[in-house]
């Protein structure tokens, strides 16, 4: 849960320090437990496109593979990419994809057995692997959109389970 200032009774910044100056949170005291969390991202294309994305025959081969390996990477680099993300033991990451007519959903799965939640890792590696597949799909499709990224779930942690 967020640290809450009794003065104003809302949550408080806590990677902030009084002074503004942002910081990273120690979290050494917090318990180890099992968390996991999964986020989405949508490309939105044209339904030719997404034909193509899902057979394999773009010009630059098999995207969804691609993008799947990319977003597994993203995920473990997360703590190089956001500053005051600390870095994890993560010990799962799935990436999966929807392919409907017109977007493809990517659905991002983090698992860690840790002191901080895997919210950035899925929301990382959902994004990037949107980006892969906008940039395999972009020879074809130069208007191509990414939308929708957020998380759809959290679990593990002080403050407990949700799902939006």
């Amino acid at each position: 849960m967020d640290a809450v200032n009794p003065e104003q009774a809302t949550p408080a910044l806590t990677h902030l320090r009084q002074d503004g100056s942002a910081q990273m949170v120690d979290v050494s005291t917090k318990a180890e437990t099992t968390r996991e969390a999964t986020a989405t991202a949508t490309v939105r294309s044209t339904p030719e496109v997404l034909r193509l994305l899902g057979s394999g025959g773009l010009p630059k081969g098999d995207a969804l593979a691609v993008a799947r390996v990319a977003g597994i990477m993203a995920a473990k680099k997360t703590p190089d990419l956001i500053p005051l993300c600390h870095p994890l033991p993560i010990s799962k990451v799935t990436v999966d994809f929807h392919l409907r007519t017109h977007s493809v959903d990517i659905l991002a799965t983090v698992k860690t057995r840790g002191v901080t939640g895997v919210e950035m890792e899925a929301l990382t590696a959902a994004s990037v692997a949107a980006l892969s597949v906008y940039d395999m799909i972009k020879a074809v499709d130069k208007h191509a959109v990414l939308t929708d990224i957020k998380v759809l779930a959290k679990s593990g942690g002080k403050s407990g389970d949700w799902t939006l």
